[in-house]
């Protein structure tokens, strides 16, 4: 069942966002070659805890650690490690939080000093995934219209989009109904309604689509080796259009 919010709800999830949003400014000033995920994810931690915020993901289902650090080849789920980041290294940064009972969930990926061309080509059209999809959930829209524009872009610039990893509903619990991948034909799937609110947070591959499951029973790899990168914001469907509640 889809759980619609009200507008003082959002609010309250909107509170949630702006420690994350500002967490990932201040995560913006760290990367460098030479630091850790580790050190990244403890930062971010203690960020979240001295702003009265309550970290979601340690503990969840077994989950190790307050955030998903996911470098290079890895799409999702990574586990922050002591291994330190290298000169042109791109590293996703996934992190939720609760605030007075509910939940905010962003993503941003990272480039560790001067990226290669073709990685820095990546991170940009994964941007541009996000950017472009944003404004298709309105009110009246179908899911399918807002995932089509992310495949479309991510396909006309030679890359796959994931599909066994999902978006998903929030809200008092950091997974909620809907889910739904990041690829589909406009018109199909649900439609948007005001209240709802999930995720919107393509992953793009350089190479195949495919991934499989590390031995960690966690960390989500390219099967071909190939780099993925990922941008995250968690959506509100009013009246007036999407609102992005972390930025």
């Amino acid at each position: 069942m889809i759980i619609l919010k009200t507008k003082e709800e959002m609010l309250k999830m909107r509170k949630a966002g702006a420690i994350l949003s500002a967490c990932h400014k201040e995560i913006a000033k760290m990367i460098r070659p030479g630091i850790t995920t580790l050190a990244i994810n403890d930062f971010a931690e203690k960020f979240i805890t001295d702003h009265g915020a309550e970290q979601v993901t340690k503990g969840f289902k077994g989950y190790p650690f307050a955030t998903c650090a996911s470098v290079n080849d890895v799409i999702a789920h990574g586990f922050p490690n002591t291994e330190p980041l290298q000169e042109g290294d791109i590293v996703k940064m996934d992190i939720v939080c609760r605030y007075d009972g509910w939940c905010a969930d962003t993503c941003q990926t990272y480039a560790v000093g001067n990226l290669s061309p073709q990685a820095a080509r990546l991170v940009q059209v994964t941007r541009e995934c996000l950017e472009l999809a944003i404004p298709q959930a309105v009110v009246g829209n179908r899911i399918g219209d807002v995932v089509h524009v992310i495949q479309q872009h991510a396909e006309r610039a030679g890359y796959s989009i994931v599909r066994d990893l999902v978006a998903h509903g929030i809200g008092r619990s950091m997974h909620e109904e809907p889910s739904f991948p990041h690829a589909g034909k406009p018109g199909r799937g649900f439609r948007l309604q005001e209240g709802m609110v999930f995720t919107i947070e393509p992953m793009v591959n350089a190479g195949k689509l495919e991934m499989f499951i590390d031995f960690d029973g966690w960390t989500a790899r390219t099967v071909d080796g190939s780099l993925s990168a990922q941008f995250e914001h968690t959506v509100a469907i009013t009246k007036d259009g999407p609102w992005v509640l972390t930025e």
